[in-house]
């Protein structure tokens, strides 16, 4: 009988060793500190070129519907330079401080 308290208490100092280790070592971890870091941001970049091929080819499919043939010529054209200026203004970013 006498052998056993000795193991459990053997076995409950161990316990509270570990224990009071494991609370300490996160309080330790958990002091962190914030520094800004002066890196280049890399924003997403939209296509002129993809932007002017879809324009040019939904203003041809609306233009040779409303006006024919020289419709969908003047739709394309008009269409590619709107979706190139959509791109053009998406891709400009402001810095804000």
């Amino acid at each position: 009988m006498r052998h056993f308290v000795i193991k459990k208490s053997i076995l409950a100092g161990f316990l509270a060793a570990a224990l009071l280790l494991l609370a300490s070592a996160p309080s330790g971890f958990a002091y962190h500190r914030h520094y800004r870091t002066y890196s280049y941001y890399h924003y997403h970049h939209h296509s002129k070129l993809k932007g002017a091929l879809i324009g040019g080819g939904g203003g041809a499919v609306i233009g040779a519907i409303a006006g024919g043939g020289k419709g969908a010529l003047i739709g394309g054209g008009v269409g590619a330079a709107g979706g190139a200026l959509v791109q053009h203004f998406r891709n400009h970013h402001h810095r804000r401080y």
